[in-house]
């Protein structure tokens, strides 16, 4: 079992699988695949809403930025 910082920090889900070898007397576990690139919709579950989850690495979106967004809509 991957511990959830880890798996979250690598964007991986239940069922991911991994490629096994050894390194300097260390077993190295690397994903088959690399993480989503896209952002995902997550249920939060203290709002119990969808949200959009960004990917690792991600810029972040400030409170400016929307609000510079919405004033486009009409």
């Amino acid at each position: 079992m991957v511990p959830s910082p880890y798996r979250k920090r690598l964007g991986l889900r239940e069922g991911a699988r991994f490629f096994c070898h050894l390194k300097e007397g260390a077993l190295v576990f690397t994903p088959e695949s690399k993480a989503s690139s896209k952002p995902r919709l997550v249920l939060d579950r203290k709002l119990g809403l969808w949200i959009t989850k960004a990917p690792p690495g991600a810029p972040r979106v400030t409170s400016e930025q929307v609000k510079a967004a919405m004033e486009d809509f009409p």
